[in-house]
């Protein structure tokens, strides 16, 4: 069983930043790429932004230059650094890790995901 959990979220004015965690627990042997996913009602989960074990990462165009993601593989946990908010930012955020547990099965995880509401 793996989890991930992601804390953060919350209301912010536009211009601001918050900065989101997630944390992977469980019976995981090694954690490849993880990333950030936003979701608004009515569309689809969309990637924010993802970073590989060896720390290269990758940005959804409408984030670069104002979004960092980061990781801290020994700890197994993933931070988006989110600033210069707009009120388009405005989603559910789920992280999202492709682990590999103890019985050597490798899958795709999911957080329950945290609301980020940024005002005009």
């Amino acid at each position: 069983q793996v989890q991930l959990v992601e804390a953060g979220g919350g209301l912010v004015q536009a211009g601001g930043s918050l900065r989101l965690s997630c944390a992977a627990s469980g019976s995981i042997f090694s954690i490849n790429t993880m990333g950030w996913y936003r979701q608004v009602p009515g569309k689809e989960r969309d990637m924010v932004a993802i970073i590989r074990s060896g720390g290269i990462a990758d940005y959804a165009e409408s984030v670069k230059g104002r979004f960092t993601i980061s990781r801290d593989n020994g700890k197994n946990m993933a931070y988006l650094e989110m600033n210069s908010l707009k009120p388009e930012d405005t989603a559910v955020y789920y992280c999202n890790a492709l682990v590999t547990n103890t019985a050597r099965s490798t899958f795709v995880a999911w957080g329950q995901g945290t609301q980020v509401t940024v005002s005009s």
